[in-house]
């Protein structure tokens, strides 16, 4: 399972960082999943390998502009790109009217199906290969995190059901092992009853605007990546009047040390903090006060990097494919 940033953004997209929006790719490298589309993500997108045509779902983590105003475009371009099939849209209902009419009044044809789904009423939502929940958030709208849970990775026949079943080494195995129903015995065998996953899955939080991290105790245990944002540090947050809803690094840092989550991913930073360390603040701030709280493996996400959640449950950065 791979995650590809396309936006690490707060509010306002800088020359270096766009406003939100990540990709969570399958262990295939093919299918993705959307969280969040801010302006300008169709674009993000032309710079990576990921393909319009390969995006199973795209999931709204709340109403604010940064983290949805590139829906149209991005669902207009789909269309004009000769993608097919169905694609599953969640988020909060009051956006539905509002997709629906910009691609109405730009006379905007999709040529394929367009799933709607309340995400205030979603229990979960599964392609067959990765099960997404929700988890309730605090911001000053409605806010949300969705939790990526592979289903039965890298399957492999359950060989000790098949014997027990009375299904003999032989061609058959191979014809279950192609995902192809089989006849035995005067009996249908239905290929999904016998796979077993040859590795535990692998769990992947990724939350929208949040203030209070400890919110996601609950499914936080067994989680292998917490994708969270960081819009500010401490320092800032004191001299500003208010901290809109947000969380700071610190907050964030001292959430996943005491819930034993192996990597830490922060995101959604305030504009202020510069890429040059020699300028105040700098994003090395922000580095340097989740690390005083947090012990695992830190990452700041940075537009167009991908990383790569290996077996060993690490989560390191690979070579993006930028055009």
């Amino acid at each position: 399972m791979d995650l590809q940033f396309l936006g690490t953004s707060s509010g306002v997209p800088t020359k270096a960082r766009n406003v939100s929006a990540t990709a969570v790719i399958e262990a295939s490298g093919k299918v993705w999943y959307l969280v969040d589309c801010g302006e300008g993500t169709q674009h993000q997108l032309l710079r990576t390998s990921l393909s319009v045509r390969d995006l199973r779902a795209i999931f709204i983590t709340h109403v604010h502009g940064d983290h949805c105003f590139g829906l149209p475009g991005l669902l207009a371009s789909a269309g004009m790109s000769g993608r097919s099939e169905p694609l599953d849209l969640i988020m909060p209902i009051a956006l539905h009217a509002w997709v629906q009419q910009s691609l109405a009044v730009s006379e905007s044809y999709l040529p394929f199906e367009l799933r709607l789904h309340a995400l205030e009423t979603l229990d979960t939502w599964s392609s067959g290969t990765v099960e997404v929940s929700t988890v309730e958030l605090s911001h000053r709208v409605p806010s949300y995190g969705y939790v990526f849970a592979e289903i039965n990775p890298d399957p492999r026949l359950d060989l000790e059901r098949l014997q027990a079943d009375g299904i003999a080494r032989g061609p058959l195995w191979g014809e279950l092992a192609q995902g192809r129903n089989v006849e035995h015995g005067g009996r249908l065998i239905n290929a999904k009853d016998y796979p077993r996953p040859s590795r535990p899955g692998r769990r992947v939080i990724v939350c929208g605007d949040n203030d209070r991290p400890q919110l996601l105790a609950a499914v936080a245990q067994g989680a292998d990546v917490l994708v969270h944002e960081a819009t500010f540090t401490e320092p800032v947050l004191e001299r500003a009047s208010t901290n809109y809803g947000h969380s700071t690094a610190a907050a964030v840092a001292q959430f996943a040390e005491a819930a034993g989550i192996p990597n830490l991913v922060l995101t959604h930073f305030s504009a202020r903090y510069q890429n040059n360390p020699q300028r105040s603040p700098s994003i090395d701030d922000v580095r340097a006060e989740a690390a005083t709280y947090y012990s695992g493996r830190l990452t700041l996400a940075a537009d167009l990097q991908r990383y790569h959640l290996g077996r060993d449950g690490d989560l390191q950065p690979v070579e993006s494919l930028r055009v």
